[in-house]
Protein backbone atom coordinates (compact mmCIF):
# COMPACT_ATOMS: atom_id res chain seq x y z
CA UNK A 1 0.00 0.00 0.00
CA UNK A 2 1.56 3.63 -0.81
CA UNK A 3 2.42 5.63 1.86
CA UNK A 4 0.11 8.68 0.61
CA UNK A 5 -3.06 8.81 -1.59
CA UNK A 6 -2.76 7.50 -4.96
CA UNK A 7 -4.31 8.49 -8.00
CA UNK A 8 -3.58 5.95 -10.72
CA UNK A 9 -4.78 7.64 -13.31
CA UNK A 10 -2.22 10.90 -13.07
CA UNK A 11 0.49 8.73 -13.64
CA UNK A 12 0.33 9.91 -17.56
CA UNK A 13 0.26 13.35 -16.77
CA UNK A 14 3.13 13.06 -14.10
CA UNK A 15 4.92 11.62 -17.33
CA UNK A 16 4.45 14.26 -19.28
CA UNK A 17 5.00 17.03 -16.94
CA UNK A 18 8.69 15.60 -16.22
CA UNK A 19 9.23 15.37 -20.01
CA UNK A 20 8.06 18.94 -20.42
CA UNK A 21 9.02 20.19 -17.32
CA UNK A 22 10.14 24.23 -17.47
CA UNK A 23 13.43 25.55 -17.78
CA UNK A 24 13.96 26.69 -14.05
CA UNK A 25 12.22 22.77 -12.90
CA UNK A 26 15.22 21.39 -14.93
CA UNK A 27 17.93 23.35 -13.66
CA UNK A 28 16.84 22.60 -9.84
CA UNK A 29 16.64 18.36 -10.60
CA UNK A 30 19.63 18.68 -12.61
CA UNK A 31 21.95 20.81 -11.26
CA UNK A 32 20.61 20.09 -7.19
CA UNK A 33 18.05 17.64 -6.50
CA UNK A 34 18.50 14.75 -8.33
CA UNK A 35 21.73 14.01 -6.22
CA UNK A 36 20.12 15.46 -3.42
CA UNK A 37 19.90 13.50 -0.37
CA UNK A 38 17.61 11.93 1.47
CA UNK A 39 16.47 11.74 -2.08
CA UNK A 40 13.96 13.76 -3.95
CA UNK A 41 11.62 12.26 -6.87
CA UNK A 42 10.06 14.94 -9.57
CA UNK A 43 6.18 15.14 -10.35
CA UNK A 44 5.27 12.85 -7.44
CA UNK A 45 1.46 12.19 -7.44
CA UNK A 46 -0.08 12.64 -3.79
CA UNK A 47 -4.30 11.91 -3.60
CA UNK A 48 -5.23 14.41 -6.95
CA UNK A 49 -2.20 16.72 -7.18
CA UNK A 50 1.16 16.19 -8.95
CA UNK A 51 3.95 17.64 -7.18
CA UNK A 52 6.86 19.17 -8.76
CA UNK A 53 9.54 17.85 -6.30
CA UNK A 54 8.49 15.45 -3.15
CA UNK A 55 10.98 14.22 -0.22
CA UNK A 56 9.45 11.23 1.42
CA UNK A 57 11.63 11.01 4.44
CA UNK A 58 11.41 14.83 5.07
CA UNK A 59 7.88 15.11 3.82
CA UNK A 60 8.75 17.89 1.93
CA UNK A 61 7.37 19.15 -1.21
CA UNK A 62 8.99 21.79 -3.22
CA UNK A 63 6.95 23.77 -5.89
CA UNK A 64 8.03 25.93 -8.18
CA UNK A 65 5.19 28.43 -9.63
CA UNK A 66 4.90 30.53 -12.85
CA UNK A 67 3.26 33.73 -13.05
CA UNK A 68 -0.14 32.08 -13.33
CA UNK A 69 0.12 31.37 -9.76
CA UNK A 70 -0.72 35.19 -8.97
CA UNK A 71 -3.74 34.39 -10.53
CA UNK A 72 -6.80 34.31 -8.10
CA UNK A 73 -8.14 31.16 -8.88
CA UNK A 74 -5.22 29.29 -9.10
CA UNK A 75 -4.20 30.93 -5.78
CA UNK A 76 -7.57 29.59 -4.26
CA UNK A 77 -6.20 25.94 -6.05
CA UNK A 78 -2.95 26.40 -4.58
CA UNK A 79 -4.46 27.32 -0.85
CA UNK A 80 -6.91 23.95 -1.09
CA UNK A 81 -3.75 21.95 -2.45
CA UNK A 82 -2.04 22.86 0.69
CA UNK A 83 -4.16 22.62 3.02
CA UNK A 84 -4.78 18.85 1.77
CA UNK A 85 -0.78 18.55 1.68
CA UNK A 86 -0.82 19.58 5.64
CA UNK A 87 -3.39 17.31 6.46
CA UNK A 88 -1.19 14.40 5.45
CA UNK A 89 1.81 15.30 7.21
CA UNK A 90 3.50 16.93 4.10
CA UNK A 91 5.12 20.76 4.36
CA UNK A 92 5.22 22.58 1.02
CA UNK A 93 7.77 24.82 0.31
CA UNK A 94 6.92 27.55 -2.72
CA UNK A 95 9.28 29.56 -5.20
CA UNK A 96 8.58 31.41 -7.95
CA UNK A 97 10.52 30.44 -11.26
CA UNK A 98 12.16 33.81 -11.09
CA UNK A 99 13.84 33.05 -7.47
CA UNK A 100 15.32 29.71 -9.43
CA UNK A 101 16.26 32.08 -12.09
CA UNK A 102 17.91 35.18 -9.60
CA UNK A 103 18.70 33.42 -7.13
CA UNK A 104 19.31 29.38 -7.72
CA UNK A 105 21.79 29.15 -4.77
CA UNK A 106 19.80 30.98 -2.27
CA UNK A 107 16.58 28.29 -3.44
CA UNK A 108 18.62 25.69 -2.69
CA UNK A 109 20.03 26.77 0.78
CA UNK A 110 16.64 27.19 1.48
CA UNK A 111 15.90 23.52 1.05
CA UNK A 112 18.66 22.07 2.27
CA UNK A 113 17.87 24.24 5.65
CA UNK A 114 14.16 23.00 5.42
CA UNK A 115 15.03 19.53 5.30
CA UNK A 116 18.18 20.16 8.25
CA UNK A 117 15.24 21.62 9.90
CA UNK A 118 12.87 18.94 9.67
CA UNK A 119 14.85 16.11 10.05
CA UNK A 120 17.09 18.01 12.35
CA UNK A 121 20.26 16.73 11.05
CA UNK A 122 22.36 18.86 8.37
CA UNK A 123 21.82 17.04 4.48
CA UNK A 124 24.68 16.01 2.59
CA UNK A 125 25.44 17.05 -0.63
CA UNK A 126 25.61 14.84 -3.50
CA UNK A 127 28.96 13.90 -3.07
CA UNK A 128 28.51 13.39 0.85
CA UNK A 129 29.97 16.86 1.84
CA UNK A 130 28.05 19.48 4.35
CA UNK A 131 26.39 21.75 1.97
CA UNK A 132 27.40 24.91 3.23
CA UNK A 133 31.00 24.90 4.31
CA UNK A 134 32.34 25.45 7.97
CA UNK A 135 32.94 29.05 7.08
CA UNK A 136 29.08 30.25 6.49
CA UNK A 137 27.37 31.00 3.59
CA UNK A 138 29.55 34.07 3.08
CA UNK A 139 26.54 36.23 2.02
CA UNK A 140 23.11 36.41 2.85
CA UNK A 141 20.40 35.16 0.40
CA UNK A 142 17.16 36.59 0.17
CA UNK A 143 13.90 35.21 -1.64
CA UNK A 144 11.39 38.12 -1.87
CA UNK A 145 8.75 35.91 -3.57
CA UNK A 146 9.16 32.80 -1.82
CA UNK A 147 7.61 31.04 1.08
CA UNK A 148 7.69 28.23 3.35
CA UNK A 149 4.07 26.62 3.81
CA UNK A 150 3.61 24.75 6.55
CA UNK A 151 1.93 24.39 9.76
CA UNK A 152 1.81 27.77 11.32
CA UNK A 153 0.69 29.19 14.46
Amino acid sequence: MPEKPYNATLTARARELRNNATKQENRLWYEYLRDFRPRFTRQRIVGSYILDFYCGTAKLAVELDGSQHYEQEVMEYDKTRTRFLESLGIQVMRFTNLDVDRSFEGVCINIANQVNALLGQPPPSADGTPFVSEGGLGKAFSLSHSKIQGNRP
